[in-house]
């Protein structure tokens, strides 16, 4: 059953992703990154806010499968190494640090409003 709730979850969070960052980078003529930023903090707020609440089935479905499936580590590192190799190492070097702080500020955030609502 676990498994099966972590492939539904992944099932909505990959197409979201690709979606979402198609469409947010779409609306940014910058070399920065913005579709991935994007979902990468969205998913660090929805996870964050998910382990507040513990863990369970909904933290399989949404927090393994659909965030599992929703945020990249690997596109953000691909994407921060080709803007240095492109020689824009502003870009690289903001993705890289902008896109850890803001993670983990959004997943403190999340964890922090649903444990005030709780």
């Amino acid at each position: 059953m676990t498994a099966l709730l972590v492939v539904l979850g992944a099932m909505v969070g990959a197409p979201l992703r690709y979606l979402t960052d198609r469409l947010v980078q779409s609306r940014h003529d910058s070399l920065f990154p913005w579709g991935t930023f994007t979902v990468n903090t969205v998913g660090c707020l929805i996870i964050g806010g998910l382990g507040a609440g513990g863990t369970g089935p909904l933290f399989v479905l949404l927090g393994t499968g659909f965030c599992g499936a929703l945020t990249t580590y690997s596109t953000f590192s691909y994407e921060t190494v080709r803007l240095a190799q492109e020689r824009a190492y502003f870009y690289a070097v903001t993705n890289a640090l902008v896109s850890i702080v803001a993670g983990l500020g959004a997943a403190l955030l999340g964890y922090t409003v649903i444990r005030a609502l709780m």
